[in-house]
């Protein structure tokens, strides 16, 4: 079943209660499998012409209003900081977004992790400081598609003067949406309360809308906190934008040399991930992995961990269970539904192969990890430091994410068995950080609003 049958049939028949027709269809219309696309990151260089590009982009992008069509192509586009700057966006409204987003990630390093191989002075060119002021990302079913978006996209660009095209990007998956590590990838997200779908099971319950959506009242009651006026900042959301690139050679190598055999590979390796490579959750296949199941979105993603308190099934420090632990118990109280988050990543290079080595990981190979949120920075910074390069959360000290975390000298794994847990050591960074941006997704009218400068 595709992902546009299966939302499809999850209609409620209600009307939604939430402003669909101002709000980015990229909030909500997942990609499609298979998928390619293209990230484009501008620079602008004269307000005025930064803003006749933004009203001319603006008709190309889609509203949320019928994100559950079939489309055969669509487009998000958010701002930094500096760009909203650079359209001359008025200081008394600049000053009230949050101050992570003001700064940068690049400035955010410390309070990110971004140190040694991720540190900012490896980023690409395109994510120097200041560089990436507009992110355009178009999702489309296939080539075809994509080159008469990317063409009309291109256009719009070419009859603007002022801006400057500093990055491109093409990225892509077939049908089974294998990450650069074979795995299949953003099988769970959070149901939103208001948009007109039930939940899928494992969902659990609806996560108040204001934890994406600004303006909306959020998991407190209320709403978070969003930009002035309300005409740019009501529906918009926050993005954060991180590009990685893959040492999959060298997490193949890794878990080689800690395998008897190719099944206790692919065993170890859904340890790590938490998920068999077919995208079947440990906790519903904890033997062998099941590709129907993983395939099947009506359940892999109906599980939680209430019958794995110790994680003989899946391990706490495994990569899924780290970044949405649902109802284990932590060492440390979180409210996990506040750092739910919406996943728009993208896989760019070569399909994985079992045969590959260190010695092919060349920067081919990588993800971009894109989530939604409207506590984006404090969300990502939140993880970074507390559920990805620390282990306190769950007893295990200063033991790092193994798919995600940053290892400055090798690391370790820990699987809990009986009678005796084992120590997989020599974890490295598989993951390398190559850039990334915080960005404002603005709605569709904050779009109008900036494109013409109606603080005047």
């Amino acid at each position: 079943m595709s992902i546009l049958t299966n939302l499809k049939t999850r209609l409620t028949g209600e009307k939604a209660a939430l402003a669909l027709d101002d709000i980015q269809a990229l909030i909500l219309r997942s990609r499609p499998e298979p998928y390619v696309g293209v990230h484009a990151m501008l620079h602008i260089d004269d307000a005025a012409g930064g803003r006749d590009l933004l009203r001319r982009m603006a008709g190309h992008v889609p509203s949320a209003a019928g994100w559950t069509d079939d489309r055969d192509a669509w487009m998000g586009l958010a701002i930094s900081f500096q760009g909203l700057k650079a359209l001359g966006v008025p200081q008394a409204s600049l000053d009230t977004f949050p101050l992570p987003f003001q700064q940068g990630m690049a400035q955010r390093a410390e309070q990110l992790r971004d140190f040694g191989s991720n540190a900012p002075e490896h980023w690409d060119e395109a994510f120097a400081p200041g560089a990436c002021h507009i992110a355009l990302t178009i999702y489309a079913r296939d080539d075809a598609a994509l080159a008469v978006a990317l063409d009309q996209a291109m256009k719009e660009l070419d009859q603007s003067s002022g801006v400057t095209l500093v990055g491109r990007h093409a990225f892509g998956a077939d049908a089974d949406a294998k990450n650069p590590f074979g795995f299949r990838d953003s099988i769970s997200q959070p149901f939103v309360a208001g948009s007109g779908v039930e939940p899928l099971p494992g969902q659990e319950r609806a996560i108040a809308a204001g934890e994406f959506i600004l303006g909306e009242n959020s998991e407190t009651g209320k709403p978070v906190a969003m930009p002035e006026p309300p005409e740019l900042g009501r529906n918009g959301s926050f993005v954060v934008l991180r590009k990685y690139e893959s040492q999959v050679g060298a997490f193949n190598d890794f878990v080689r040399s800690q395998a008897q055999s190719e099944s206790d590979e692919e065993l170890l390796a859904a340890k790590l991930v938490g998920r068999w490579r077919s995208g079947a959750p440990l906790p519903l296949a904890p033997e062998r992995d099941d590709p129907e199941l993983g395939a099947d979105p009506q359940r892999n993603n109906g599980f939680d961990f209430s019958r794995d308190p110790r994680g003989l099934v899946c391990p706490h420090a495994a990569h899924m269970r780290r970044l949405n632990p649902r109802d284990s118990q932590l060492s440390i109280l979180t409210d996990v539904n506040i750092h739910r988050i919406i996943r728009r990543s993208s896989t760019y290079g070569p399909k994985w192969h079992r045969e590959l080595t260190a010695q092919d990981d060349t920067g081919e190979r990588g993800i971009y990890f894109i989530f939604i949120s409207a506590r984006a920075y404090d969300t990502i910074e939140f993880l970074q430091q507390e559920w990805i390069n620390r282990g306190n959360f769950i007893d295990l000290g200063t033991e790092r994410d193994p798919v995600v975390g940053l290892h400055e000298t090798p690391g370790t794994f820990t699987i809990p068995q009986q009678p005796v847990r084992r120590r997989v050591d020599g974890v490295t960074t598989f993951n390398r950080l190559r850039g990334g941006e915080y960005l404002f997704m603005p709605s569709l009218g904050a779009l109008r609003w900036i494109a013409d400068a109606r603080w005047s």
